[in-house]
């Protein structure tokens, strides 16, 4: 699964740390998410498209190979 939260979040003016905060996790969890390294669960998931006024769908897409 491959995401843009990355690009979301600094078009939104949102560090790690800003997102992480308001969803309840690590600045990590955040890294690790934006860098396609650990998969969201679907609360979190959900949770990130809310802060980032998207829909999950619009947030994360399949990777093709």
């Amino acid at each position: 699964m491959k995401n843009n939260i990355r690009e979301k979040r600094k078009q939104q003016g949102l560090s790690q740390e800003d997102l992480a905060k308001k969803c309840g996790v690590s600045r990590q969890t955040v890294n690790a998410i934006e860098n396609n390294k650990y998969d969201p669960t679907l609360a979190l998931a959900f949770g990130l498209a809310r802060e980032l006024d998207m829909t999950v769908d619009e947030l994360f897409f399949p990777e093709h190979p």
